[in-house]
């Protein structure tokens, strides 16, 4: 694979091929994109969008990978092959902005910045298709499908997205984040957590509210199994050891008479390393069927782990390359390390083994919004502005132009003559 251009001539080539990007077509694709969310496995309209301004830029695109992923390759001569993802779908929050463009599909929103995403993404698409002349080896666009429900990676590469298109010599991704906008954090090595989903049955007895010694209540258990849980973390897990264990779901019922038969718990686990994740898993089960047996349910609750998203581990000497490219490129005070998160991300599954990738992120609170938040450090006020997941999440759309030349500069890093 060729190696990397210095950073100050990266920079400056990704100055002169990105002049208008400020251009009101930015932002109103964009705003398009924000008004017409669509859930997981679901983005067929954003998808036609991506297709086609990839198919204008004259990238031989493909659509319906993993269903309604998007695939664009542009082949520019001999050298290594880039791949630049993108992600496309959006989340169930009704949003609250009130922003002009707000989402008009009721209970839908882009709550994580994806529409940012798949806007930096086509516009980096077509800067770089325009300006073939500065750059050599193949571009691979990749619009993925339904990272928030944490498989569309995944399906991507049993789809054969690493057979059917030229296999990357590196990966490279990014993601909006709360904080002022204007930086651009990276982290190398370990940057996001391994997360896995364990859903809990719990069976009981069900009945009439008026006679519960006749039932086997599924809601008081399950209520138990949810407390238990909250101690696993705080008395089983070392200080040291970065996990989080979360029941973000309790269904039980019909209505407040009736006993049911069963309650359903969803679990969410974040951990970081392989062992501690082991060990919550088992803790999750042990507790559960150890609950069921002390109240004296029929049979032991069905414990089912749903695997997530693996660690995402960016390649060390990648990022210091990339973030060298960012600091050029618009400061050096712009770049500082995000340190390891709890939030995860399926970017990782789309490298081959033994391919490097980088992922970094783009920072977009609006500096009234910022400057509002209660804090004095940045730690403080970033916990008090709305990020990702909030139906209050608005970026400040001067990160749109920025946002494409990050890619635009890290794809000219291997590209460039």
């Amino acid at each position: 694979m060729r190696g990397m251009t210095e950073p100050a001539v990266v920079a400056r080539l990704a100055r002169e091929i990105t002049p208008d990007l400020e251009s009101g077509r930015l932002e109103d694709f964009y705003q398009d994109l924000h008004r017409h969310p669509e859930l997981s496995f679901q983005e067929h309209r954003t998808a036609a969008a991506l297709a086609a301004r990839l198919r204008g830029a004259g990238y031989r695109v493909t659509e319906g990978v993993a269903r309604t992923g998007v695939v664009g390759v542009l082949a520019n001569g001999d050298g290594p092959v880039v791949w630049l993802r993108g992600d496309m779908d959006a989340l169930p929050v009704r949003e609250a902005t009130g922003l002009a463009y707000a989402s008009t599909n009721d209970g839908v929103m882009h709550a994580c910045g994806h529409d940012l995403h798949v806007t930096w993404l086509a516009a980096a698409a077509e800067a770089l298709a325009a300006a073939r002349e500065t750059w050599s080896g193949t571009l691979v666009v990749v619009g993925q499908p339904a990272e928030e429900a944490g498989g569309g990676a995944a399906a991507m590469v049993a789809d054969g997205v690493h057979d059917r298109f030229p296999r990357p010599d590196v990966l490279f991704g990014q993601h909006v984040a709360p904080g002022l906008a204007g930086f651009y954090p990276h982290t190398p090595g370990l940057t996001l957590s391994a997360s896995d989903d364990v859903d809990v049955v719990v069976h009981g007895v069900g009945g009439h509210g008026s006679r519960p010694e006749s039932t086997v209540d599924p809601v008081v258990t399950a209520a138990f199994v949810v407390t238990r849980l909250q101690t696993v973390v705080a008395r089983e897990i070392a200080a040291n050891d970065p996990a989080v264990l979360t029941v973000g779901r309790f269904h039980a019922g019909t209505t407040s008479n009736v006993i049911p038969d069963e309650a359903r718990l969803g679990v969410n686990v974040r951990t970081q390393d392989s062992r501690v994740r082991a060990r919550l898993l088992a803790a999750i089960r042990r507790i559960a069927e150890a609950e069921c047996a002390a109240a004296g349910c029929p049979r032991p609750p069905d414990v089912t782990v749903r695997p997530g998203c693996p660690t995402t581990v960016n390649d060390p000497s990648l990022d210091d390359e990339i973030a060298a490219v960012h600091r050029e490129l618009f400061g050096p005070d712009t770049v500082f390390d995000f340190g390891q998160a709890l939030g995860s991300e399926d970017f990782s599954l789309l490298a081959p083994h033994g391919v490097p990738y980088d992922y970094w992120y783009v920072t977009s609170t609006p500096a009234p919004v910022w400057e509002a938040a209660p804090g004095e450090d940045v730690w403080e006020k970033a916990a008090g502005v709305p990020g990702n997941h909030s139906p209050l999440f608005a970026p400040d759309l001067s990160v749109l132009a920025p946002g494409v030349r990050t890619l635009v500069s890290a794809a000219l890093s291997r590209l460039a003559r």
